[in-house]
């Protein structure tokens, strides 16, 4: 009987062991999957070299993590919106980043006090209705943020 008994206890003890290495694989598995990274950039001003170097830093995060490996997302208001538009100085460049999947974001809020319509701005770009509130929601969400 006494024999019985500890056999009973080695096999549940094995059993708690084997459970608990599976336990431990499964959030070790977890912790070596990466996080995809993911940047919000804050663009505000008028000024083609603060725009340039906006684009700039938006294409060498994508060079240095890899472009499938990092969201990136320009975020426009205030005086900067004018940048969006189609006769914008850095409009080419622009049209570069969203086709390799920058996603640039122009604010509606912005937009109505300059009496802009969707038919002024760039194709490709995307709409938010307050610049400033999809920042605090980027950061909230644990994007990295960034204003050249």
């Amino acid at each position: 009987m006494i024999a019985g008994q500890i056999g009973a206890v080695a096999i549940a003890a094995l059993a708690g062991v084997g459970f608990l290495s599976a336990t431990v694989l499964h959030a070790q598995a977890q912790q070596a999957v990466p996080q995809r990274a993911r940047v919000v950039i804050q663009v505000s001003d008028a000024d083609t070299g603060k725009w340039n170097l906006a684009l700039n830093n938006a294409k060498n995060i994508q060079t240095d993590l890899g472009a499938a490996n990092v969201d990136v997302e320009i975020v426009t208001y205030g005086p900067g919106i004018g940048m969006l538009k189609l006769d914008s100085a850095v409009g080419g460049r622009i049209d570069e980043a969203t086709a390799a999947g920058v996603k640039v974001i122009a604010c509606e809020n912005t937009m109505r006090g300059q009496k802009l319509t969707r038919a002024d701005m760039l194709n490709g770009i995307g709409y938010v209705p307050a610049g400033v509130v999809e920042l605090m929601s980027r950061q909230q969400q644990g994007w990295a943020y960034i204003r050249p």
